[in-house]
């Protein structure tokens, strides 16, 4: 029988004996597996995380008592045993339930989770929330290692530690340089800590060293240094939490003794829990890298399924052209947050090992330190996702186009991104990049004009941003000289009549091909890619709007504050009557990128039925 088909909710899941629970476990991950392998998704980190998850659901009352997940792609378990297990062949699909946490999903979601360093500071609140209501229930916060790279986590621990609120930050480490750590020397440091001994001759301790009158600060202080060689968790505690483990992070017995005792314990407290990333899946284990997301798989062999052949990347275009450049300039420098492989900059970490730079989950930082690195007279690219470089929207006014500093951003996942849905959506990054001075700001209309926009951005004397869409190019032949594009200028690809559609990077396509079935139905339409977001050539963009009684502009970006905007900006005192297409003011769910192009009005198809009825109201209003 498999155990997992009786748990619709956490409740059923405490029906279970503990003897029962390893067999849970199994069927759990052979679950996770089953999807995956078929939809894709993310596979490493849950499969590492199921006991953890079972012995959480199994001791605390969710959603009563509240669970945080830092980074969802960690709680495919946590989805499973409450309430989803039904509905999980749909991860990711549209109309189906998200690869991340979303509160509209399930109660059980009690906080949103995409991206990294969140739930501790989110525990704080409800924990403080609940202090604040007289409230009687536990705050657990679940981060993984790699969340405490960032910042934010560390504001929120020192946060946590000076209010001494009661909450739980269960630290699910999956690092193999602390493996040594797993066994009976971290299980007894474990119960050893919980049931208070060690904390109580601690306090004695530092009592009696306190009251000597001479060389007691002194020795109070070595005592804490020797400490710091005896007890890594002694940062958590100089902030204010108790430290508990390491543990054996797949031992459910010793998961589910720990966490009740600690239930009984005052404060903020860390559970140290040490797990192995892609656990149960022997593929898995051995490349944490390579499953970490994957695409269709087999599971028997692991063997991933392959796609047809087609062009490249526009991540990989990118990492190929800054190799190249880098090649030829000794001072191009390369930073990441986190994500080589996903940025494309794996390459460059191969190639040219000693100008790359990967700061963790620390967004913030990559911008101001690659201000740093331009200050010292280097010419740094910082690669990161669109959505994720909003964390760093501080650091690129204050520490990079305040100073004019020529620093070169390149977004990757820029518009809709598809499966990972709203959390990574890139349709943000026009508006908030066009308002910053000095910022040139780019999109190349194919993987070609991409290469051209490196070129040209690592050429200015100030700073840039270049974004450019996730998945593959369009096949188009590339250039092998590298050539700079004139500032501010796009270039018409199509004249028309009636109408011109004026678009920014990838939609231009889309505009060729609605141009098409427009002429099909009468209508001459023009196209133009312009390039440019910012700065924009205003004479040109005078002389696209006299092309044609109608302009319309086209973006893969919210039409708050956009390219559209930019372009009516440049228009001002013309007579020019000017429409804008573009993602509406929402966030879009999860689904493939050409459904939900096809959805908010972005497909060739929609463009088409768009500029039809504007045409034809025109025609009507004469």
């Amino acid at each position: 029988m498999n155990l997992l088909d009786q748990v619709n909710s956490p409740a059923d899941l405490k029906k279970l004996t503990m003897d029962q629970l390893p067999e849970l476990a199994k069927n759990v991950r052979e679950k996770i597996l089953e999807v995956t392998s078929q939809v894709g998704g993310h596979l490493g980190a849950g499969l590492g995380t199921v006991e953890m998850a079972i012995a959480l659901h199994y001791v605390y009352n969710s959603p009563t008592d509240k669970i945080i997940w830092d980074t969802g792609h960690q709680a495919y378990p946590h989805k499973l045993l409450t309430g989803r297990r039904d509905r999980f062949h749909t991860l990711r699909q549209f109309g189906g339930i998200s690869g991340f946490l979303t509160r509209t999903e399930s109660e059980h979601d009690v906080f949103g989770a995409g991206h990294a360093s969140t739930a501790i500071s989110a525990a704080v609140g409800f924990a403080a929330a609940r202090d604040v209501l007289k409230q009687n229930h536990h705050v657990v916060a679940c981060v993984n290692d790699g969340s405490l790279t960032g910042g934010m986590s560390f504001e929120a621990l020192q946060n946590a530690g000076h209010l001494g609120t009661d909450m739980l930050v269960v630290l699910n480490d999956n690092q193999m340089f602390i493996s040594h750590r797993v066994g009976a020397f971290g299980a007894f440091l474990a119960k050893l800590t919980t049931a208070g001994a060690f904390r109580r001759m601690e306090k004695r301790v530092e009592r009696f060293l306190t009251r000597m009158s001479f060389y007691g600060p002194y020795l109070l202080r070595l005592a804490r240094r020797v400490k710091v060689l005896l007890f890594p968790g002694v940062l958590f505690e100089e902030m204010g939490f108790g430290y508990l483990g390491p543990i054996d992070g797949h031992n459910l017995p010793q998961l589910i003794e720990v966490l009740k005792a600690i239930q009984q314990l005052k404060g903020p407290h860390v559970l140290h829990v040490v797990t192995k990333k892609g656990r149960g899946y022997e593929p898995a284990e051995s490349d944490p890298i390579k499953y970490h997301g994957v695409t269709r798989f087999n599971p028997e062999t692991g063997e991933m399924v392959k796609a047809p052949g087609g062009p490249p990347t526009y991540t990989q275009v990118f990492g190929r052209t800054l190799v190249r450049l880098a090649e030829e300039d000794p001072k191009i420098v390369a930073i990441t947050a986190a994500m080589p492989e996903g940025t494309g900059l794996d390459l460059f970490r191969k190639e040219i090992p000693k100008r790359f730079y990967d700061v963790g989950l620390g967004e913030q930082h990559a911008v101001t330190f690659a201000a740093g690195l331009a200050c010292g007279g280097l010419k740094p690219v910082v690669a990161i996702y669109s959505s994720f470089m909003q964390r760093g929207f501080d650091q690129m006014i204050h520490d990079v186009c305040l100073q004019k500093l020529p620093v070169v951003f390149c977004l990757d996942r820029g518009g809709l991104v598809g499966d990972d849905g709203p959390t990574h959506h890139g349709t943000f990054d026009l508006s908030f990049c066009r308002m910053m001075p000095h910022l040139t700001v780019m999109a190349p209309k194919d993987e070609n004009e991409l290469q051209h926009m490196m070129k040209t951005a690592l050429n200015l004397p100030g700073p840039s941003v270049i974004r450019y869409p996730r998945g593959a190019g369009l096949g188009v032949p590339m250039d092998s000289q590298l050539k700079l594009l004139p500032l501010g200028k796009g270039e018409t690809l199509r004249p028309g009549a009636d109408v011109t559609l004026m678009a920014i990077g990838y939609p231009v396509q889309a505009c060729l091909e609605a141009a098409d079935i427009l002429a099909e139905k009468g209508v001459s339409a023009g196209v133009v890619n312009a390039r440019f977001v910012k700065p924009l050539d205003r004479e040109f963009v005078v002389s696209v709007a006299r092309s044609a009684p109608l302009l319309v502009t086209v973006e893969e970006n919210t039409v708050i504050g956009g390219f559209g905007d930019a372009v009516r900006a440049a228009l001002e005192g013309e007579k020019a009557d000017v429409r804008v297409v573009g993602v509406p003011d929402s966030f879009v769910e999860h689904g493939t990128q050409s459904k939900l192009r096809d959805k908010v009005g972005l497909s060739a198809a929609k463009i088409a039925d768009r500029v039809l009825d504007l045409h034809r109201g025109r025609l009507a209003a004469r």
